[in-house]
């Protein structure tokens, strides 16, 4: 469902980067080496397209004003639509005109994520947002995907699937299963089927 905030949660290994790569095959991926590509059996049927975060940015664009890195990534963007989502995840309009190398981690997660959201008619993969962020500014990234709908979630960071999700779909060891609820209310859910199998297996 488009309108999801869907978590991917599965352990390291278990396939959530391969299963962004899959989705991202009519597009550029920018998970893989130019020329690269995963050999799959079946069809993939979407009614969307996907855009990905993060971005990838070139070391030798880092020198470049963030205006400038935002044209080569996203040539149809537009710049009103970028400006809203800068003000809704708290970063002011001028950082667009800061050379990218200039911007702290926080900074450059949320201009990306503003790119991202700024764009219509496409279902975001989000991996991994908070990495390397300070408490402060993973709660701003927490409070603004809240608020915000249509998107895959890769993260390790409970408390951000926990504040934004809808919905989780878990790579399970032996299954894949599809969950209304957040990261908690599966746990809580997966510990009550754990102690019954064990209880059965008693």
């Amino acid at each position: 469902d488009t309108d999801w905030r869907l978590g991917l949660i599965g352990r390291n290994g278990k396939g959530k980067t391969t299963f962004l790569n899959l989705l991202l095959k009519t597009a550029k991926s920018p998970l893989l080496k130019p020329g690269e590509s995963y050999e799959y059996e079946g069809s993939i049927t979407t009614s969307v397209l996907f855009d990905y975060f993060p971005y990838k940015v070139e070391e030798r664009e880092l020198d470049a004003d963030v205006i400038t890195i935002i044209e080569r990534l996203q040539p149809d963007y537009e710049l009103w639509r970028v400006c809203r989502e800068l003000k809704l995840i708290r970063v002011d309009a001028e950082v667009l005109y800061r050379p990218y190398r200039t911007l702290s981690h926080g900074e450059r997660t949320k201009v990306m994520l503003a790119v991202l959201f700024s764009r219509e008619q496409y279902f975001l993969l989000i991996d991994e947002p908070t990495n390397h962020l300070d408490i402060e500014t993973r709660a701003v990234v927490s409070d603004y995907l809240n608020r915000k709908n249509g998107f895959i979630l890769v993260s390790h960071d409970r408390a951000l699937l926990d504040a934004c999700v809808d919905h989780v779909l878990v790579l399970e060891r032996n299954q894949i299963l599809v969950e209304k609820g957040n990261f908690s209310s599966w746990w809580e859910n997966k510990m009550r089927r754990d102690q019954h199998e064990q209880s059965e297996n008693d």
